[in-house]
């Protein structure tokens, strides 16, 4: 009930109102039945974006750092997830990414529409990383369509470590559904689900026009944070 009341009075509205987003391609989203709606991810306006100009209902699988933090604030902000029907995901261990993917199945299972960022994680520097195969996993099992999706402007809007978003374009552009029937039963298949995964990410990346990396994003963040850590041990000296 209150997805409804963020989505139509509280929230909607205002999102609607700053941001005046641009929507292109919804007719591709279907009006009814399980389907996985995957794009890429800029910022953390994003998470409400999206909802706010879909005519139905869509649940995302959402970090469980966003339902465990401490004190007031941490329980406000679990509150609003909840209430806003993200499910936490654990994505720490080995049994992460099977969590993920059976809480997926869960929400497609009942006809509904779910949210999914197949980079794993915000692009730090606005590009395309390389996707994770859980998108295909479950496509597969499944047997449902996925509709690429590209959030624009919304990095310059809210990069990462910015709170407050600023004032800027945004356009969420939806593509046609990407049907993957050909492949069913192959799930277990590591070269099917990487091929499924690549054409994925390669539609968002024909709505979104990013500049594509073939690594993961976290390796790359992961890389970024030593070498910067490195530094600050062994600052540099200055050329005499």
């Amino acid at each position: 009930m209150f997805y409804y009341v963020l989505k139509y009075v509280l929230l909607g509205p205002l999102l609607r109102l700053v941001f005046r987003p641009r929507i292109e391609g919804l007719d591709h989203v279907p009006g009814s039945g399980a389907a996985i709606v995957a794009g890429n991810h800029l910022s953390f306006s994003d998470h409400f974006l999206m909802p706010a100009v879909l005519r139905r209902r869509i649940t995302f699988l959402a970090k469980a750092e966003y339902f465990t933090g401490p004190g007031l604030k941490g329980r406000l902000t679990a509150f609003f997830f909840r209430s806003a029907g993200q499910i936490p995901v654990d994505r720490s261990g080995k049994e992460a990414g099977q969590a993920a993917i059976r809480e997926g199945l869960g929400v497609l299972d009942r006809g509904e529409l779910l949210g999914i960022y197949p980079e794993g994680t915000r692009s730090h520097d606005g590009r395309l990383y390389k996707g994770k195969v859980g998108v295909a996993v479950m496509a597969l099992r499944a047997g449902v369509p996925v509709v690429p999706c590209a959030m624009i402007g919304t990095f310059e809007a809210q990069p990462p470590g910015r709170k407050i978003p600023r004032l800027h374009p945004v356009v969420i552009r939806f593509g046609e559904p990407l049907d993957f029937s050909r492949y069913a039963g192959m799930e277990g298949e590591k070269a099917v689900l990487r091929a499924v995964t690549d054409e994925i990410m390669y539609a968002i990346l024909s709505l979104s026009e990013q500049e594509y990396v073939d690594r993961y994003a976290a390796d790359v963040k992961a890389e970024e944070a030593e070498r910067a850590a490195r530094n600050r041990r062994f600052p540099r000296l200055p050329h005499r």
